[in-house]
């Protein structure tokens, strides 16, 4: 039974996830919420306090009834039930082990349909693994997973799978990769949670060194990679130091991640937190990302004569995330070739992000970015709150005449499209270079954008600065809204901002 407020997001055998007033806030509650979890005969089992409108449980017994009580309502819920409880330290797993991967790997393998596989307190040096369907992988708090970091003998996932579906990823095109430290190729029902650590490894080795490079025949890896994956669960864990992207669910569906914590260094290159590509009904829900390139970048691959993930992206919600530091909170693209649609995002709170929403392509991408729509979020000292741009220089032409030239060009299959950006309700405090830009083709505008509710304050010490990656463009400062070849369905005056910060 659910009592208003306090909502059930997911349970498994030994965790529980929960929201609390999601209706209500951001990220952050506006105060700090004692609570209780008892069992179903009133023992009390645990306290603590909220801060979050996402909080993640653990330390629960399988099969048993549990009552969450605060002081605003609380919810009932029994966990689910437990075939079996592996636990890696019974297959020869050992903190004091320099390369623990054969022994979880054959617990991995020792885990029967809809059975637990237990990772404790301590520190797990491992290799990459590959985890399977009908399992759950419980990081336990205290416990930290972490990659040896080196690429000295390690797998390389090929470009293809042997029935010709696309399996190694890089950047939207079908490439060899090294493997991951987790790994989850075409599994269905697979649960990743806890509150332990999963640690990529990206300072160790040389992964930083080479960021557009492929060495020993492969591209770096990510710490999470997830594909060809269906009804796929990550709650409460830490993913961190990741060599390139961290989490990549890609050709997958029915994906929920919630109460996530994703940290890489500011200096890390292309570290993106959370990438989903070519997949759809992706829910990401209170996660906290502060990363080295951009937060959640959304993507459907990329036209390529090697080919690459063949599917579009849609159904995407976000909503109750921090996402602070990144290039980008929320980014559409450049890989964009076979179409992202139906992305919503409220309630979320972006940080010191140069961009807010970021939507990016180019002529040669081809594919449409609609039906994104930005509801209810906060943006604090980001410099360019909204940024659409189809003039995005990336690869090697990308400041050709082709790409950058502003005189309308023949529209082939290769053209891009952006349409329908609802904005909603947005505030934004220390913006720098303009409110929102647009920068549409001439032979295809940005359609059908609405703005209403947008309340800005700008940062009083900003200097101008080119507000896109895109060649002939002038420097802003506090420009209001800037648009070229887009046309508005909404347009509502800007109003002055009053931030309040979350606490």
């Amino acid at each position: 039974m659910t009592d208003g407020p306090i909502q059930l997001l997911h349970r498994t055998s030994r965790t529980a996830t929960l929201t609390i007033e999601a209706d209500a806030h951001l990220f952050a509650l506006d105060r700090v919420l004692p609570w209780v979890l008892q069992l179903g005969d009133g023992t009390t089992v645990k306290t603590g306090s909220a801060t979050s409108v996402v909080l993640s449980l653990d330390g629960l017994e399988s099969e048993s009834e549990y009552r969450f009580s605060t002081a605003i309502g609380g919810t009932t819920f029994r966990t689910a039930d437990e075939p079996a409880l592996v636990d890696i330290r019974d297959h020869g797993a050992s903190p004091d082990s320099l390369d623990n991967t054969s022994a979880i790997q054959s617990a991995i393998a020792a885990v029967p349909a809809g059975g637990t596989l237990r990772l404790p307190a301590g520190s797990w040096t491992s290799g990459p693994l590959f985890l399977k369907s009908d399992m759950t992988l419980l990081i336990e708090d205290g416990a930290v997973l972490q990659d040896i970091g080196t690429r000295q003998g390690r797998t390389i996932l090929s470009a293809r799978h042997p029935d010709g579906r696309v399996l190694g990823t890089w950047e939207g095109v079908a490439e060899a990769c090294f493997a991951s430290l987790l790994n989850a190729i075409d599994c269905d029902n697979l649960t990743i949670c806890g509150k332990g650590i999963v640690d990529g490894g990206g300072d160790r080795g040389d992964w930083w060194t080479w960021p557009k490079e492929t060495r020993d025949g492969a591209r770096r890896p990510r710490t999470i990679f997830l594909s060809g994956c269906r009804d796929l669960t990550m709650t409460g864990i830490t993913v961190q130091n990741s060599p390139s992207w961290t989490v990549h669910p890609v050709l997958c569906e029915d994906v929920l991640a919630a109460g996530l914590t994703i940290r890489n260094h500011p200096d890390s290159p292309n570290t993106d937190g959370l990438n989903p590509e070519s997949s759809q009904n992706i829910r990401l829900v209170g996660l906290d990302i502060s990363v080295g390139d951009d937060c959640v970048a959304i993507k459907a691959g990329k036209r390529d004569p090697r080919g690459g993930p063949d599917r579009p992206t849609r159904n995407v919600e976000i909503r109750n995330c921090l996402m602070q530091r990144g290039h980008g909170a929320v980014v559409m693209g450049s890989e964009m070739s076979q179409g992202i649609s139906d992305v919503t995002i409220s309630r979320c709170h972006f940080i010191g992000t140069d961009r807010g929403l970021r939507i990016k392509t180019r002529r040669g991408r081809g594919g449409s970015v609609s039906n994104i729509r930005v509801h209810d979020c906060r943006m604090q000292d980001v410099a360019t709150p909204i940024a659409v741009n189809a003039f995005y220089f990336c690869d090697a032409d990308g400041r050709s005449d082709y790409v950058q030239s502003r005189a309308a060009l023949p529209v082939s299959a290769t053209t891009p499209k952006i349409e329908g950006i609802d904005i909603r309700n947005l505030e934004v405090s220390g913006a720098e270079t303009a409110a929102a830009v647009f920068y549409g083709l001439p032979e295809s505008t940005i359609d059908a954008v609405s703005i209403d509710g947008m309340r800005i304050a700008y940062s009083a010490d900003a200097k101008p600065a080119v507000p896109e990656m895109a060649c002939h463009l002038p420097e802003l400062r506090h420009a209001g809204i800037i648009a070229e070849n887009t046309r508005f369905s909404r347009l509502t005056r800007l109003s002055p901002a009053s931030i309040h910060p979350d606490p």
